[in-house]
């Protein structure tokens, strides 16, 4: 990661500041020789304007225009040439062609065009600039041909790009040295944070990470921080969870065993003893078959291919069902159960699995709640989902625990759940039926003064995924 990082810095930097030196280079280039190019033009047609005001073409001897060229050959470092229009030479400052003729097809073409021509090689090097002699009466008399040199440009030029060259290296090397920092800056973090995750991976959940050099670090670290807790919290509910669960299996066993072996001790037991030890050996059996009912309920639903038994209920019939067999439990606290259907409602459910949640959350207001308390239930439908609410007058959730109800193997009061039954398994068994059936469960409660369970359903259930 870290030569990762250091590459792509370093190709992020060379790139942009090759590409600015480069076309900072031509441009700079590019003037100069403009502006070369546009100096000895003007200054050629100076000497144009001398030639014709002197009658240069006609009669040279003594003519200023012989110093104006040869000076204009000294500035530009370069020969000049004047010919008439019938290609004869009338100047030269090399002095090796007076009076001979000039073959040259740009001049022909410049003399037949009476229009300049521009001859340049690939790296312009010396250039020739051959322009047209037009007299005052706007007839062609002949042609001046310039040749010049950019050999002082080109030094300049090769000047200025080792210099610019040696910057961009300087630069480069900052940049690359910041870039270094920078990977090592990233690569330190990330393998801190590689380092805390694998003491976690061998179980040091409750080490706090703490990598906040960079934004994203920290972020990371805080996840982490909020993943390990929860594993932990899931931890320590499912050791309390197999505490509870061994006590729960056993008690009933031991209870049994004890009654069963003082049976066993007397001789002659009266009928009505007897009677009595079996009830209660009954009563144990039947508690240590809820206990492993809910294990096995909530095993069911946690496999992936858990299926649906999907059928048109009538949700009316099905709640009115499940209060008519829990109204006795209830009656025994004299506690009153008052259902409110405000319209009827058929829906695609699985009966027994609904029966099974709705059930649970019936009992839990029961029992949960205070001697001569109420409970409230009521039915509701839309076009879309039908509404189930358990409210009741009981004991209450502490607001700490609300978020915490729905995990399984968790209980608010221990003791109490203990004394009524519980085994932190209903509410989860509830909300895995509820997500089953793509549905959602949401909990209100105030301690000590009651608790209001909201079940929302669709009417018709989809087996789509996304639904």
């Amino acid at each position: 990661m870290r030569t990762v990082v250091f590459a792509a810095v370093l190709v992020a930097a060379i790139v942009p500041i090759l590409i600015i030196l480069y076309s900072q280079l031509v441009m700079y280039r590019n003037n100069l020789y403009k502006t070369r190019f546009d100096n000895i033009r003007t200054n050629t047609d100076m000497i144009i304007n001398v030639i014709n005001s002197t009658g240069f073409i006609n009669n040279q001897e003594g003519s200023s225009a012989h110093e104006e060229i040869n000076a204009l050959a000294d500035y530009c470092n370069g020969r000049i040439v004047v010919v008439d229009k019938n290609l004869t030479i009338l100047e030269d400052t090399y002095n090796n062609g007076l009076g001979k003729s000039c073959i040259s097809a740009e001049v022909i073409k410049c003399l037949k065009s009476a229009k300049e021509v521009d001859i340049s090689n690939g790296k312009k090097d010396v250039n020739e600039i051959i322009m047209p002699i037009i007299n005052t009466d706007r007839e062609l008399s002949g042609a001046i041909i310039v040749a010049y040199s950019n050999g002082d440009i080109n030094e300049t030029i090769a000047f200025v790009a080792r210099n610019s060259l040696a910057l961009g290296v300087c630069i480069i090397v900052v940049i690359g040295m910041f870039g270094l920092f920078v990977a090592v800056k990233i690569s330190s973090s990330v393998n801190k944070v590689e380092s805390s995750v694998n003491e976690i991976s061998q179980g040091y959940l409750d080490k706090e990470i703490s990598v906040d050099d960079f934004m994203e670090t920290d972020r990371l670290s805080q996840s982490l921080n909020t993943m390990c807790s929860s594993i932990q919290r899931l931890e320590n509910s499912r050791q309390e969870f197999v505490s509870n669960v061994s006590h729960e299996l056993k008690t009933p066993i031991t209870s049994m065993k004890v009654l069963a072996d003082s049976l066993i001790a007397q001789e002659e037991v009266p009928n009505e003893l007897y009677k009595e030890f079996m009830q209660d050996i009954a009563a144990e059996i039947d508690r240590e078959t809820k206990i492993i009912n809910d294990l096995l309920s909530l095993v069911r639903m946690d496999k992936s291919s858990a299926q649906l038994n999907i059928e048109q209920i009538n949700i009316n019939e099905l709640i009115e069902m499940l209060l008519k067999r829990l109204r006795p439990l209830a009656a025994q606290r004299n506690i009153e159960i008052v259902l409110e259907s405000f319209r009827p409602v058929v829906a695609e459910v699985d009966e027994t699995k609904l029966s099974l949640a709705l059930s649970n959350l019936i009992e839990n207001a029961i029992k949960y709640n205070y001697e001569d308390g109420w409970i409230r239930v009521s039915l509701n439908a839309d076009h879309k989902y039908f509404y189930v609410r358990v409210a009741d007058s009981g004991v209450g959730i502490p607001q700490d625990c609300i978020d915490s109800v729905f995990e399984r193997f968790y209980r608010v009061d221990k003791a109490r759940s203990r004394e009524t039954g519980g085994t932190g398994l209903g509410l989860a068994i509830t909300r895995n039926v509820i997500l089953m059936h793509k549905g959602a469960i949401k909990l209100h409660s105030k301690e000590k003064e009651g608790t209001t369970f909201t079940v929302r359903i669709p009417l018709t259930y989809s087996n789509n995924p996304k639904a």
